[in-house]
């Protein structure tokens, strides 16, 4: 068996049988919240990039030198868009999972403060918002390292999973095992449940992830009004309750600051999480429980 064969491109996963998850409390569906924590780790010109981020911010103007509004939209989601979702979740008494990138909470002791007040689990989003791709595989494996480490001394916890921005290298997995801090990654869209796969000889679990249930429809021109993302939210959520009964699986929400913190894209999550809680068979819960969970009930077969 070679020894990465989570490279291997898999079209049929579980198929027509995928295992029943057994989520606790005979739970129809597994939900969890991702919210991401950027801003302060994107590019920028005082970072010494040269170049500022203008992806996910409502600008896209095109300016080749540094972009103070691009900036200011990044500022308004750890400033004002963190402590509105934040407040949504905490004022229902539900659970999310931070994905955090380690030098945005660096900078930003009150968002960590809160993380540890709120039990927030973290999934790395790696040391700054980067391409991982555009990386020699020492410079991953530093960043990897790197990361673990800040996010120790800023939150008191090591990351239990890890996601990339815009997907992983062809080291990112293999370098994530070496370093033997995580439970599992979420660098997969393939599948609504978690996966054993086997990398350098060793189990890895994957968590997919999912781009679909993401405010980032707001940027991209797919959704415009709060309508538009609960009902597209809810309906997601609906078919999944319904097969639920015969076939739990996992739904992924992604949420960023300087997008869903905005009122009138906050309100479209307030309908959602409002739809949830009518729901008793669901466990809104955080990433890391799934993984623990899924150790336990579905160890890897070899």
């Amino acid at each position: 068996m070679s020894r990465d064969t989570h490279l291997t491109r898999d079209f049929v996963g579980y198929g027509a049988a995928p295992p029943h998850p057994h989520w606790p409390h005979g739970a129809r569906l597994a939900l969890t919240i991702a919210i991401n924590v950027e801003e302060g780790s994107e590019a920028s010109f005082p970072d010494g990039d040269g170049v500022s981020e203008t992806r996910l911010t409502e600008g896209g103007g095109g300016f080749d030198g540094r972009d103070l509004a691009a900036e200011s939209m990044f500022e308004y989601g750890s400033r004002v868009g963190f402590w509105r979702i934040n407040r949504l979740l905490a004022e229902r008494g539900l659970p999310a999972t931070i994905f955090a990138c380690a030098l945005a909470l660096e900078r930003n002791p009150g968002i960590c403060a809160e993380i540890v007040a709120r039990d927030y689990d973290i999934c790395a989003h790696g040391w700054r918002w980067e391409r991982h791709q555009t990386l020699s595989e020492q410079e991953e494996r530093e960043r990897i390292a790197r990361t673990v480490e800040s996010l120790k001394r800023t939150v008191g916890q090591g990351p239990a999973g890890w996601y990339c921005r815009y997907g992983p290298s062809v080291n990112t997995r293999r370098l994530l095992v070496e370093n033997g801090s995580f439970l599992y990654d979420s660098d997969a869209y393939n599948d609504e449940i978690p996966y054993w796969t086997q990398v350098s000889g060793q189990n890895h679990l994957v968590l997919p992830y999912s781009l679909v249930n993401n405010d980032a429809k707001f940027i991209t021109g797919h959704a415009a009004t709060a309508n538009d993302f609960f009902e597209s939210l809810r309906d997601s959520f609906d078919m999944l309750h319904r097969e639920g009964a015969q076939q739990p699986r996992m739904m992924s929400v992604g949420l960023h600051l300087r997008i869903a913190g905005h009122p009138g894209r906050a309100a479209g999550l307030e309908r959602f999480l409002d739809h949830v809680l009518r729901h008793e068979d669901v466990w809104v819960c955080r990433r890391v429980e799934i993984a623990r969970h899924w150790r336990e009930r579905h160890p890897p077969a070899v």
